[in-house]
């Protein structure tokens, strides 16, 4: 749905993006992580068609955004900083995005009210603290039906039970309408529980770009203990061993293979204990990409 090639842009000599590619799949929730003044927000305003590329290619459903007013009514985008008129209210607001949107969808508007039932739709927006107009800023880009959803840090602001709320109604579209999601954000505990793929960019370029389940799938964390005569055997080549600590004949070993494989190598020798678990989003992106350059650890803090 989101097809980026080979992106570069340059800002009075200081390359933003260099030749970045980038792939959201319609239907999929895709979470793009990195550090500040890594990119994010040149790539958003490149999908969005604000941004006209140096080089490179930005399509949106098989379609250039540049200049093209049909694909842009097909997205809705839920910056960080939202702006408003001063004095619209939610009511003024509304007869805006009908005007600007014509898949605008005037029973939805009504419906989530049901969900933003703090917000008075006679009062300024402005007037709204930030996590209120954070909720206004859903109210009514959701009701806008949009087909590609780009969402920069969307739930700072709001509390535990309205994040909650804003993540289910934003799933439950996905799965009803096949709406395509691109979320950037910094925290990779919440993104791994709503993203099926993931890409990490870096100084203008992307690191990794890969399906959740890949990346689970892939990469474990081996507790494996041998007898007190036995010694803990190098892996084959299949496998790349990544990180290794031991504790007295305990060995946790991290992998990046198949886990079947690794399961079946490793009970084949015999050990007294073996155990493969599951490794966090956060501990994936800290062994895959850990050594990359120093300046990564802060896409982890």
């Amino acid at each position: 749905m989101i097809q980026v090639k080979n992106l570069t842009k340059t800002f009075d000599g200081f390359k933003a993006l260099d030749s970045l590619n980038l792939h959201v799949p319609k239907g999929a929730v895709y979470g793009l992580v990195g550090p500040n003044g890594s990119g994010k927000s040149t790539v958003i305003r490149h999908i969005l068609g604000s941004y006209i590329p140096d080089e490179g290619t930005v399509e949106v459903a098989g379609q250039p955004v540049w200049e093209n007013p049909g694909v842009k009514a097909l997205m809705g985008n839920i910056p960080d900083d939202f702006y408003f008129p001063v004095s619209a209210d939610m009511n003024e607001m509304k007869k805006h995005y009908q005007s600007f949107y014509p898949a605008f969808d005037g029973q939805r508007f009504e419906k989530l009210a049901e969900i933003f039932t703090s917000i008075d739709r006679k009062k300024p927006i402005r007037s709204f603290s930030k996590g209120m107009q954070k909720q206004a800023a859903f109210w009514l880009v959701m009701s806008c039906r949009p087909q590609v959803l780009i969402l920069d840090e969307p739930v700072d602001g709001l509390d535990p039970v309205m994040r909650r709320q804003v993540w289910s109604v934003l799933l439950s579209d996905v799965a009803e309408n096949g709406t395509t999601v691109l979320v950037s954000s910094h925290n990779l505990r919440e993104l791994e529980d709503v993203c099926d793929h993931v890409g990490i960019l870096y100084k203008g370029r992307m690191l990794l770009e890969r399906s959740l389940d890949e990346l689970q799938n892939n990469i474990v964390k081996v507790q494996i203990a041998m007898g007190p005569d036995q010694e803990l055997e190098p892996l084959p080549q299949e496998f790349t061993l990544l990180h290794q600590t031991t504790l007295g004949r305990v060995h946790t070993l991290i992998v990046r293979g198949e886990q079947e494989k690794i399961r079946q190598t490793l009970a084949a020798r015999n050990p007294v204990v073996l155990d493969l678990l599951p490794l966090s989003l956060e501990e994936i992106f800290i062994y895959e990409l850990g050594g990359q350059d120093d300046g990564i650890k802060e896409i982890l803090v």
